[in-house]
């Protein structure tokens, strides 16, 4: 994996998140996950193609492994729905930590989305809902949580399946409340200023793992598409590494300063009074 390059603009950051050729979920469950069974449906309205989820082994221990899937071409993108989820998928991404909390699995997300679908049915089915209930219920979960941001993390349609004990990042993802493109029009009102956008909202990896958002970056070269095996070493290296970290922890411990870390974000201070 080549040196971590800090020379690379925000907006040029958010332009290789969303890289077509990028790795998906199911690309990193194939590449390093074994006897991966996918669980269907959320048990109270239909299942969701946008979210994936489902039993697997990892280095011999039994995981589950959730994540966003975007599509690669026209129809698996309508199919996926651009990896936007609706309620049923983070009603089914909780069902997944529920179980796996049940049987003392540990569970391991992959954010990639531009954020939860806004579409009308999904407001009507409670989306806003959905993303505070897994919000609440996550972050009770005993077992060990792991997320990493592989490629766009946007807004509450990531951070509901993200309450985590070790965040992880690639270092051209990028994490943020809002699209560059989406920012940029709300105060300046016009897409000409998405790169200011970019630059003032700290998306990248390094000036979230600066704000203490981010545990570990992942370096990865400016090339690395879904046929290269060098970023699923990366990706393994630190995941497996972190979990073996957390689970030299017991349950309480882990509770505690997933508390603690989660109260740290946000945390705002003044000075020169």
């Amino acid at each position: 994996m080549e040196t971590m390059n800090t020379e690379i603009t925000p907006i040029e950051r958010v332009g290789l998140a969303r890289h077509p050729q990028r790795p998906y979920t199911l690309d990193i469950i194939k590449n390093l996950f074994e006897d991966f069974v996918e669980l269907h449906g959320d048990r109270r309205y239909a299942d969701d193609p946008a979210l994936v989820g489902g039993t697997a082994t990892y280095h011999g221990l039994p995981v589950v492994v959730i994540g966003h899937q975007k599509g690669r071409d026209v129809n698996e993108r309508r199919y996926r729905n651009f990896g936007m989820p609706k309620p049923e998928g983070y009603r089914k991404a909780l069902r997944l930590m529920m179980m796996a909390d049940k049987f003392n699995r540990p569970v391991i997300t992959f954010i990639d989305t531009p954020g939860a679908y806004p579409g009308v049915d999904a407001e009507e089915r409670g989306q806003a809902e959905a993303i505070a209930f897994n919000l609440r219920e996550i972050s009770k979960i005993k077992a060990p949580l792991i997320t990493c941001v592989v490629g766009e993390g946007g807004s509450g349609g990531a951070l509901a399946i993200g309450i985590c004990d070790g965040l992880l990042m690639l270092e051209n993802a990028v994490y943020s409340v809002i699209s560059p493109e989406g920012c940029a029009a709300i105060l300046w009102k016009s897409p000409t200023q998405s790169a200011l956008a970019a630059s003032r909202l700290k998306l990248t990896a390094f000036d979230l793992e600066g704000l203490g958002v981010v545990d570990v970056i992942i370096g990865e070269s400016s090339e690395n598409r879904v046929n290269d095996s060098e970023i699923y070493q990366a990706i393994d290296k630190q995941v497996h590494a972190m979990l073996l970290s957390l689970l030299g922890l017991s349950d309480a411990e882990r509770r505690v300063l997933r508390f603690q870390r989660m109260r740290r974000l946000g945390e705002w201070s003044q000075s020169g009074i």
